[in-house]
């Protein structure tokens, strides 16, 4: 039976896309609330928004989701997730889910999946998931994060640009995707407590901050993170208005 592991959703008032995202209506339903809806299908022992606002907290509460204040001067979502989990009084070898709080179409059977894996590789301090890219325009597209693998399925390295580089075949440009398929990371994470922990008091990488990819602190530190290849893209997450719009017509009743 798959260790039990708490799933905690990351929730942050201001954005400068999307004005008060978590709060952003979806058919009567706070967007954070259909996260931790769609979280809470999934094995976890709990889900628990991390709140930056009162009212994300407040909004939580009304509809039964269990929230917590956090402070509202985190630099990223790992360092709130850390102090959440010492909230919850979580051991070190206790699991956490990080479920992005603009993702109300998140799959229940990958966080699953992701959260069984971590607890499969005791020799990784994180896990993950990407899925295979079909789509040239996503292969070159900078925001389209990429990770390549080893054989064990272990992150090689994550980059924005399109990796791995297909040294012959790109000799005249990008005209064609590489063989096998290139994968596209998904934003997902399982941690262990005590390395979430230790995150944030960690020296922040230079290869993080050219590629502006948290992830990367933790393998140039030496961490191991594990991936699991999922055969179904996920569904959008939100970070602009349009976004939004795309998530209400798929979940419009």
């Amino acid at each position: 039976m798959t260790q039990s592991f708490t799933v905690i959703v990351p929730a942050r008032l201001a954005s400068t896309r999307l004005p008060n995202k978590p709060l952003a209506d979806i058919h009567g339903l706070p967007m954070v609330v259909r996260v931790a809806q769609r979280a809470a299908l999934s094995h976890a022992a709990q889900v628990v928004v991390a709140a930056d606002s009162i009212d994300i907290v407040d909004v939580c509460q009304a509809h039964g989701i269990r929230a917590l204040l956090t402070r509202n001067d985190h630099p990223s979502g790992s360092d709130r997730l850390a102090e959440a989990s010492a909230l919850l009084q979580l051991g070190p070898n206790d699991l956490v889910v990080n479920v992005q709080g603009d993702e109300p179409l998140i799959n229940p059977t990958l966080i699953n999946q992701v959260a069984a894996l971590l607890e499969q590789r005791p020799s990784a301090s994180m896990s993950t998931a990407a899925h295979e890219i079909h789509d040239l325009s996503e292969f070159t597209n900078s925001n389209v994060v990429k990770v390549v693998l080893d054989k064990e399925q272990l992150a090689l390295y994550f980059s924005r640009a399109p990796i791995p580089w297909w040294r012959d075949g790109f000799a005249q440009g990008i005209q064609s995707l590489p063989k096998p398929a290139p994968l596209r990371h998904i934003g997902i994470y399982a941690y262990r407590v005590g390395f979430l922990q230790s995150f944030p008091s960690m020296t922040p990488a230079p290869i993080e901050k050219g590629e502006a990819l948290e992830q990367l602190r933790a393998m140039w530190h030496g961490h191991k993170i594990a991936v699991h290849i999922t055969p179904d893209a996920p569904g959008p997450g939100v970070d602009t208005p349009e976004d939004l719009e795309k998530v209400r017509a798929l979940l419009k009743p």
